[in-house]
């Protein structure tokens, strides 16, 4: 029974190694349920000091949309695109983060703006399956990943200019 006991506990430490050196990486990957994909966007939204670029299709996260108004009411400048089924809502995440003043963007040229992103000053882009919603945190299987590489950011920022340039203002209800 004692042995069962340190060989758990060895491989607990084991694992919290691996995910330590795991952040010195430039890539980080994060899978739900398990490490908090939410935790781990939160953390990246709470360094950020220049500019948040967003591309969400749904977005229910309260601790993700309290992150990203905390940040540009710490001076960083969010800017969100939206898929358009945030419009016809009763009271949407659209709606949410206009009023607390993060810029919003409601992408209705396609069938459904399906992107999951966030660019974080050019340089480091979230990424992944997962949705920024409560379920995808705790119920689906998801993955996420946080790439810090100025080369990929920058293919990702020239495609969210992109569908900025169609994406239409969305000032809340």
């Amino acid at each position: 029974m004692i042995s069962r006991i340190v060989a758990l506990a060895v491989a607990v430490e084991l694992s919290a190694l691996a995910v330590a050196a795991e952040k010195e990486q430039p890539i980080e990957v994060y899978f739900s349920p398990g490490v908090s994909c939410t935790e781990a966007i939160v953390r990246e939204l709470s360094n950020a000091k220049q500019t948040v670029h967003v591309q969400a299709y749904s977005f229910t996260s309260q601790p993700i949309a309290r992150a990203l108004t905390d940040a540009e009411k710490r001076g960083v400048k969010v800017i969100a695109i939206l898929d358009a089924s945030n419009r016809t809502k009763n009271y949407s995440a659209a709606d949410f983060l206009a009023h607390e003043g993060v810029e919003t963007y409601v992408d209705s040229m396609h069938a459904i703006a399906h992107n999951k992103i966030m660019i974080i000053a050019g340089t480091t882009v979230l990424t992944g399956s997962f949705n920024f919603t409560k379920a995808a945190d705790q119920k689906n299987a998801e993955n996420l990943l946080v790439i810090r590489d100025d080369k990929v950011a920058a293919k990702y920022e020239a495609n969210w200019q992109a569908h900025f340039r169609h994406s239409e203002y969305y000032a809340g209800k």
